[in-house]
């Protein structure tokens, strides 16, 4: 992918939708971690943990990147992409509750470990979208991070009014995980010489498709179980 092309700016967008739309509850974890700080301890707990948190979710990220290199791997990884694009649709629950520190040293490790231990899902999410590339991670976090802890709330609000984002959130995973099956090593050449390179095509859509409708599925199962319980 050459760099500054039409493709390396859709790929580039592609990393940052995902991280935003994977990341909106890892303000919530730096919030709640500082809490019981004083103000003039709590933003440099905010800042020095978030600095960690970024710098291991990014080796995180890279070590993933690399290790979809190893065949079969990143077709793995794909299936395991599918249910966490389900859940973005399925409706939120209680969210996790991080116990907050009254030091500042016990507040940065809170949120680096809260971090880490929630970021699974957008690890796997932004090695698989970024093709091989790097360079294409390092730039998606640059630009996200800084958004998903300055403007968490807004992302949030922006969600809530306008559903169709999490729904095309959702199918963008599911395209991915479609693409990572489709290039992995084995697989997609399996696939490509059985039934020609249009199925690489048909498989992401298919995927997309599925992951929204499922998704839709489950959300109004869970609606009306909630229902029956109240």
């Amino acid at each position: 992918m050459e760099i500054l092309s039409v493709e390396f700016f859709m790929a580039l967008g592609t990393l940052i939708l995902l991280d935003l739309l994977l990341g909106g509850d890892n303000a919530v974890v730096i919030a709640m971690a500082a809490n019981k700080l004083p103000p003039h301890l709590r933003r440099k707990a905010i800042l020095i943990g978030t600095g960690g948190a970024v710098l291991i979710r990014l080796v995180m990220t890279l070590a993933a990147v690399w290790l979809l290199s190893v065949p079969y791997l990143q077709a793995i990884g794909g299936l395991v992409l599918l249910p966490i694009a389900v859940k973005l649709l399925l409706p939120e629950k209680g969210g996790e509750q991080v116990a907050a520190s009254e030091n500042l040293m016990g507040a940065v490790k809170t949120i680096i470990i809260a971090d880490a231990a929630m970021g699974v899902d957008n690890v796997l999410a932004i090695a698989g979208a970024s093709h091989g590339s790097f360079l294409l991670v390092v730039l998606g976090f640059l630009i996200s991070i800084p958004i998903i802890v300055g403007g968490s709330t807004l992302i949030g609000r922006l969600m809530d009014r306008c559903p169709i984002i999490l729904y095309a959130g959702a199918g963008l995973l599911g395209w991915t995980a479609g693409s990572m099956i489709v290039h992995d090593k084995i697989i997609g050449a399996a696939l490509s010489s059985s039934v020609g390179g249009w199925v690489v095509s048909v498989l992401q859509l298919a995927l997309a498709a599925g992951v929204v409708l499922v998704g839709l599925a489950a959300r109004r199962w869970e609606k009306a179980q909630s229902v029956e319980r109240a």
